[in-house]
């Protein structure tokens, strides 16, 4: 009779055509707004290596632009040229080399580029609040529609501009292969130029690229389109959305079940059900896991492997997702900043165990575990507390 313990969900392998993560948990994009000219460096190293370091089965880099002018602000990684390709394959090689898979989100930011870092305010750029040598640039939109109050009106694009953008994000995949990333994923979220396209709220198009929802969604699709192309048919595609605009009157849930089976067709791999953006503040409800329905129901109704986020605190609630059928993997992103070892301090809370976490660390844990069993917990006020022969 086979023992052997039953391995938490959230802990087994996952294979996407030729790349196999080992373990359920990802490290969400999160913009650090820290390089200049789109170049990483050490504090990328560190900041993502960490996280490899800290269990997770894969890393995925922020918000990457494939423009210049497609950067949220002055300080956003980039992809655009190949002087890029260095400072990221250096990351990827320290992400391979500590056990973890590799991924990079491919976007352009549209009429919410040209913004301010979060630390020196929120909105756009301007003359008075740039700072020295960072002057704000000109954006662009599916419509010559603000994004929100306070933000300027954006250059409608033309299809020939459009042309050009679908074919940068194909060169920006080819440089991601250069660097030798495992995934890449396409960002139509969050307010940015793709899920301007696909939300009513700033789509007023009246071409072929306007108007109905699939008329909406066909300038994304032709750039997911391109991607897929460049990407080899052994690495996965990804797919970040808004699941639901932050107002009602925005992109619903059913929009994105159908824009989900329209990526399936087109070889995305795993659709990652974010929400919110445009449209104001969140207008949904809020609590622990809030946004994991969207990734359940997007994988119920489309057919395509899916990525829960939003409020994913804890381990049993990482797991329960997975086990509970609700997503194929859980994305984390502030608790991976509060907690960079979040992964491999989930498999200990799961296993009772240290096989997780790096050979350099884990039996070494894994004793003093032993030891501090014998001693019983440390009860103070005195710093000293021992047992045994005095």
């Amino acid at each position: 009779m086979d023992t052997a313990p039953i391995r938490p969900a959230l802990l087994t392998p996952l294979t996407l055509r030729g790349v196999t993560l080992p373990n359920r948990l990802v490290v969400a994009p999160m913009c650090q707004y820290s390089v200049t000219d789109g170049l990483v460096g050490d504090y990328h190293l560190v900041h993502l290596g960490r996280f490899a370091l800290g269990g997770f089965g894969l890393v995925l880099v922020e918000a990457t632009a494939v423009t210049a002018d497609g950067r949220i602000s002055h300080g956003d990684v980039g992809l655009w040229s190949d002087a890029h390709v260095p400072g990221l394959a250096r990351v990827v090689d320290f992400l391979h080399a500590s056990g973890a898979r590799a991924g990079v989100q491919l976007a352009h930011a549209g009429g919410k580029a040209s913004s301010l870092r979060p630390w020196d305010g929120t909105g756009p750029v301007t003359e008075e609040s740039a700072r020295p040598g960072e002057q704000p640039w000109p954006t662009v939109s599916a419509s010559a529609v603000p994004v929100g109050p306070g933000w300027p009106e954006p250059h409608a694009l033309t299809v020939e501009e459009m042309a050009g953008i679908r074919d940068a994000f194909a060169a920006a995949t080819r440089r991601a292969l250069a660097a030798g990333f495992d995934v890449v994923e396409v960002h139509a979220a969050h307010g940015y130029l793709l899920n301007q396209f696909l939300s009513p709220l700033t789509n007023r198009r009246e071409d072929g690229y306007g108007g109905s929802p699939e008329a909406r969604m066909r300038f994304p699709l032709e750039v997911v389109e391109a991607v897929r192309a460049a990407w080899p048919e052994d690495r996965p595609l990804f797919v970040r959305v808004s699941s639901v605009d932050g107002s009602s009157d925005g992109v619903t849930l059913e929009d994105t079940v159908a824009f989900a089976r329209e990526l399936a067709a087109r070889g995305v791999d795993v659709v990652d059900t974010s929400g919110g953006g445009l449209g104001g503040g969140w207008q949904h409800p809020v609590g622990y896991g809030y946004q994991v329905p969207f990734a359940a129901r997007v994988r119920a109704e489309a057919g395509v492997a899916t990525m829960a986020v939003g409020l994913i605190v804890d381990a049993r609630q990482a797991e329960a997702v997975v086990a509970g059928g609700s997503a194929d993997l859980v994305a984390v992103a502030r608790e991976a900043q509060d907690d960079p070892n979040f992964a491999v301090h989930a498999a200990r809370e799961l296993t009772a165990g240290y096989d997780a976490y790096p050979v350099q660390a884990g039996p070494r844990l894994a004793a003093r575990d032993r030891l501090l069993t014998t001693l019983g917990p440390w009860t103070g006020p005195d710093p000293v507390q021992t047992t045994g022969p005095s």
